[in-house]
């Protein structure tokens, strides 16, 4: 990214995330509510993420699952929407198990990094069609993208962007170390981005178009594109989200 549209990005992440924050306040109060009506687990949780660089973050948003969901993610790899056909897995680089295993943090909590990989289906993304662990609640707020919508303090913080790519779980980013991979990785997280916009509510998805797509975005990063996306991200926001 050049010098001059680094600063007017910022500049617009900047203006935007605030004046979202101050008329969107009522929303989120009540959402925050309704979460807390619903059960007594926390209203957000913080998600370890990689972004730009592989830089580490807290990301925010409204709690959408019953507490205690990353426990039941080995009883969902058949749901899992980048899964090959068959169940079939991905060929597996071999590694040595740990006793001394770090933890990772998931969507929802931390899991051990034995437990990660035993989770594991040979796939880099997950993302959970017909996810029982989601509360009726939690399945509006996803339909409507209204759980997303803390980000934009990580927006206001400067750890994303209104635009850029998906900042990943820990678990999905140490598997993009490839040439081809990383480069998804020279452009800002971002609250939308060009794999949200052209994928939701499409059934169909691999792990090499959304890699594709976020190195696309890497390769192309202007304002004009940015604008571009973000015009795109409302239509987008009627579609149901199968991505």
């Amino acid at each position: 990214m050049t010098r001059a549209y680094s600063i007017v990005k910022r500049s617009m992440d900047l203006i935007i995330s605030a004046t979202a924050l101050l008329l969107l306040s009522p929303l989120l109060i009540v959402v925050a509510l309704l979460l807390k009506l619903e059960s007594r687990a926390p209203v957000f949780y913080v998600s370890k993420r990689s972004g730009y660089g592989y830089t580490i973050f807290d990301l925010y948003k409204f709690r959408t699952m019953v507490p205690g969901a990353d426990q039941k993610v080995d009883q969902l790899k058949d749901k899992n929407a980048y899964a090959r056909p068959g169940g079939e897995p991905a060929p597996q680089g071999s590694r040595e198990e740990d006793e001394n295993a770090a933890l990772l943090f998931h969507d929802e909590g931390h899991i051990t990094e034995d437990e990660a990989r035993k989770n594991r289906d040979g796939t880099i993304f997950k993302k959970f069609t017909e996810d029982p662990r989601i509360t009726p609640l939690g399945g509006f707020l996803r339909k409507t993208s209204i759980d997303e919508l803390p980000q934009l303090i990580n927006v206001l913080k400067g750890d994303m962007s209104l635009v850029g790519n998906r900042p990943l779980p820990l678990y999905e980013a140490e598997k993009l170390t490839t040439d081809e991979a990383t480069a998804r990785f020279l452009a800002p997280a971002g609250l939308t981005g060009l794999w949200q916009v052209t994928k939701r509510g499409k059934k169909e998805m691999s792990t090499e178009e959304r890699i594709l797509l976020d190195n696309e975005y890497a390769e192309k990063a202007s304002f004009l594109f940015d604008l571009k996306i973000i015009l795109m991200t409302i239509p987008a926001l009627f579609k149901q989200e199968n991505a």
